[in-house]
């Protein structure tokens, strides 16, 4: 018996059972295809090697041969009309997907909006959700403004200023930021921020078509003055901001400046979208009370999130205003998705009320505390040049690194990332051009240990010759 003819049969054989059967699939044994065929195993051995060579069957020790696991070819199509359907593609979807995206591995992670895994409440979060998911009644439709229980805790952290019926739950503070966006104001209208700003601000006013105006802000926040001139100037109606610890630079609104933005708002008849992502994230000192606590005639619309100091999963955020602009964020949130998850707002609420609530805000702090100091003890042994102008936030997750005057921050992200350290540049950050280089750095997504290795990479970066 000619044995490539042999080979040749046990390879066809196989090839049919392959075509016909599913990834994973058990083909016949080595003593089947010899019986059948009447050809030697070592004849059939290499037929099997044959098709594990092209990556058709695999074989597994001491249990047989399978169908190997493949990739289906894609059909060759022509989906270049769509250029033509789409149309320009929207300005800011490559630097929110790079701020989100996960770090490479074994890479030393210093940017990023979310706390270390290790640092998140997991076990609690689980429980709550647990017991949340084993009670019907939470998968029954509940109020499309959100749990009237969840509503009202929302309101009291507050202080004031804001009452349950006011509150409406959302799925995450960037929903609930884009849903002000659109029902507060048209395409084309201005909206004001600060400069620099939160960059999901920037993008989110891109997608409703707004026009942006950067004020410029310091190490006390905006500044009234130059806020007050841009409401004269544009006729805007909106102005973004964050007033406490403010993602990138971390500024709190100062005690002497919060009169006189809420007297330029006024003024201008306009809303002040309070951006309070980082309330419970404070590290030094008790924070300020949020602008809408004092707000009695409807200018302050007000966003708070458990996302950003519990865990990514967490999708829970409020938004809230009083009169007519509280009605249309309401309507706005029904028509994007009629009302959030009902598991996920019970086991927010329980989470939030229980001793567990507590005990992660202390253990927190104390964690990022730590952390900052460990960043900042790298970049005073590293690069001590430059923390002397760097501003030390009192809370929040981020520090803004200004670099030496003419470099190219953009670069320096891009080198770094290839010495295994991820950073962020500062100049996405801004709606017009920045000023001066930074980087924002992120300590709570790195462990402490991991510092001093992760600003050693990024000076040697820094001390490269440029080009």
């Amino acid at each position: 018996m000619n044995d490539g003819n042999a080979t040749d049969r046990v390879i066809q054989d196989l090839r049919r059972s392959v075509a016909a059967a599913g990834p994973g699939t058990r083909l016949p044994s080595v003593r089947e295809l010899t019986g059948r065929h009447r050809a030697s195993p070592v004849t059939v051995a290499e037929a099997i090697r044959h098709l594990v060579r092209e990556g058709l069957i695999e074989t597994r020790p001491g249990q047989g041969t399978y169908v190997a696991a493949r990739a289906v070819e894609p059909r060759t199509v022509d989906l270049s009309w769509q250029t033509v359907a789409l149309g320009p593609r929207r300005p800011g979807d490559d630097q929110l997907q790079a701020l989100l995206a996960l770090p490479p591995a074994r890479a030393i992670p210093l940017s990023g909006g979310y706390l270390d895994p290790e640092l998140q409440p997991a076990a609690a979060l689980g429980a709550a959700l647990t017991r949340a998911a084993r009670q019907p009644a939470s998968w029954q439709r509940g109020p499309v403004e959100g749990r009237a229980d969840l509503r009202a805790w929302f309101a009291r952290e507050i202080g004031g200023g804001l009452r349950a019926e006011d509150m409406a739950i959302c799925p995450g503070g960037q929903a609930a930021l884009s849903t002000a966006l659109r029902a507060l104001a048209a395409p084309g209208d201005a909206l004001l921020v600060e400069s620099p700003t939160y960059l999901g601000a920037l993008a989110a006013a891109e997608a409703a078509g707004l026009r942006v105006v950067p004020v410029p802000a310091d190490a006390d926040g905006v500044r009234p003055d130059h806020l007050a001139a841009a409401f004269a100037r544009t006729g805007a109606r909106l102005f973004y901001c964050q007033p406490l610890y403010a993602n990138p630079h971390g500024a709190t609104l100062a005690a002497h400046r919060r009169a006189l933005v809420a007297e330029a708002v006024r003024d201008a008849g306009a809303f002040l979208i309070e951006d309070d992502y980082a309330r419970d994230l404070t590290i030094d000192g008790p924070a300020p009370p949020p602008l809408a606590a004092d707000d009695r005639d409807g200018h302050v619309v007000y966003l708070r999130s458990l996302t950003k100091s519990a865990a990514p999963g967490l999708r829970v955020a409020a938004i809230g205003a009083l009169g007519p602009a509280g009605a249309r964020l309401r309507a706005a949130r029904l028509l994007d998705d009629f009302f959030v998850a009902g598991p996920l707002q019970q086991a927010a609420i329980e989470f939030v009320t229980a001793p567990a609530w507590a005990r992660h805000h202390r253990a927190l702090r104390t964690a990022l505390r730590d952390r900052r100091e460990a960043l900042l003890t790298a970049l005073r042994r590293h690069l001590p040049d430059l923390v002397d102008r760097l501003p030390v936030p009192r809370g929040g997750l981020h520090l803004w690194l200004p670099l030496p005057e003419g470099t190219d921050d953009v670069a320096v992200a891009t080198a770094a990332a290839a010495e295994g350290v991820v950073v962020f540049p500062g100049r996405p950050w801004y709606a017009a051009e920045p000023p001066a280089a930074h980087l924002r750095l992120t300590y709570a997504a790195a462990a402490p240990e991991m510092m001093d290795e992760a600003v050693r990479r990024l000076a040697r970066v820094l001390r490269q010759p440029a080009g």
